[in-house]
C-alpha cells in the first residue's frame, strides 16, 4: 500500500521548493495536481517526469476512486497551485477517503501564504484564526466578518485584487480601525507588506493597481484588562458612596462594575461598613 503525500509548493519563488518535496514528487507513482498545466511547468523546471492527473474543485469527488486505486499500488503526491494542499485548496475529501481506506497520509511541509504573512505582520502570533477567502457578495462578506468581530485572536483573510478595497472598507466598518498587515505578491519580484491601520490601508490601496493575491492579517478584538481594586481602595469607595444616600444594591452594582469585584462580595462589605458608618 502506498502513502498519500501532501506536498507544499512555492507561493512565488521557486527557490522555496524543498529538496524533500522534489524527491517525493520524483519517487511518487502519480501526482494529483490542481492545475496540470501549472504543475507541469514546475515539474519541468525541476526535471521531474512523474505522471500527472488533474484533481481540482469540480472533479475532486469523481477522482477519489481513481486515486485510491493508484494508492493501492504506490505512493501518490497531492499538490495545489501554490502552498500547502487542502488549506483553502482541494484535498480535504481525498485525505478523509485515504484515511478511511487505511492509507498513510503524510505532509511534506513548505510555503504557506497565511503563516508567512502572519509571521512578518508585526501582530500577535501566539493565537490566530485563519478564515480563508472572504465571500464575493458584500452582504455575505459583511456577515462573515461580523462573526469574527469579538474574536481576540489575530485574524487572517485572503482576498483577490478585484475586491480588496471593498473588503477593507467592510473590515473598517465592522471591526473598526484596527492594526493590519496587507501582504501581496509574497516572495515574488513585486512583493509588498503594508502595515498600519485599516483606514490607512483603504486609502493606500485605492491608488494601487489591481495586482496579485492578498493576505490580510488583522488585529483581534482587544479587551482592556482592568486591574482588580485592592480591598482598601474598594472600602474607601464604599465609604464615599454611603455618604450619597444610595442603597446598598445601587452601590454594589456600581462598584462591582468599576472595581472588578464580585457584586455579592461588594454587597457584603457594604453591609459590614454601613453599621459602623458615622456621617
Amino acid at each position: 500500500m502506498g502513502t498519500l503525500y501532501l506536498v507544499a509548493t512555492p507561493i512565488g519563488n521557486l527557490e522555496d521548493m524543498s529538496p524533500r518535496a522534489i524527491r517525493i514528487l520524483r519517487e511518487a507513482s502519480l501526482i494529483a495536481a490542481e492545475d496540470t498545466r501549472h504543475t507541469g511547468k514546475l515539474l519541468q523546471y525541476f526535471g521531474i517526469d512523474t505522471p500527472l492527473t488533474s484533481y481540482f474543485e469540480h472533479n475532486k469527488l469523481k477522482k477519489l476512486d481513481f486515486i485510491l486505486d493508484k494508492l493501492s499500488h504506490g505512493d501518490v503526491a497531492l499538490v495545489s497551485d501554490a502552498g500547502m494542499p487542502a488549506i483553502n485548496d482541494p484535498g480535504y475529501e481525498l485525505v478523509r477517503a485515504a484515511l478511511a481506506s487505511n492509507f498513510d497520509v503524510r505532509p511534506v511541509p513548505g510555503p504557506s501564504a497565511p503563516v508567512s504573512a502572519l509571521a512578518v505582520s508585526g501582530l500577535p502570533t501566539d493565537a490566530f484564526l485563519y478564515l480563508g477567502y472572504l465571500p464575493h457578495k458584500q452582504a455575505e462578506r459583511r456577515k462573515f466578518i461580523s462573526h469574527a468581530s469579538s474574536v481576540t485572536y489575530t485574524l487572517i483573510f485572503l482576498e483577490s485584487p478585484y475586491r480588496i478595497v471593498e473588503s477593507l472598507e467592510d473590515i473598517l466598518s465592522i471591526l473598526g480601525d484596527r492594526r493590519i498587515c496587507v501582504a501581496r505578491e509574497m516572495t515574488k519580484m513585486f512583493e509588498e507588506y503594508w502595515r498600519g491601520t485599516v483606514s490607512g490601508a483603504v486609502e493606500h490601496f485605492k491608488s494601487q493597481p489591481a495586482r496579485g493575491e492578498f493576505t490580510l492579517v488583522v488585529e483581534g478584538n482587544i479587551k482592556e484588562e482592568r486591574a482588580m481594586w485592592a480591598e482598601e481602595e474598594l472600602l474607601a469607595a464604599i465609604k464615599k458612596e454611603l455618604k450619597k444616600d444610595k442603597s446598598a444594591r445601587e452601590i454594589s452594582a456600581q462598584l462591582a462594575e468599576q472595581s472588578g469585584w464580585n457584586k455579592k462580595d461588594v454587597y457584603r462589605l457594604i453591609n459590614q461598613r454601613a453599621s459602623n458608618y458615622e456621617p
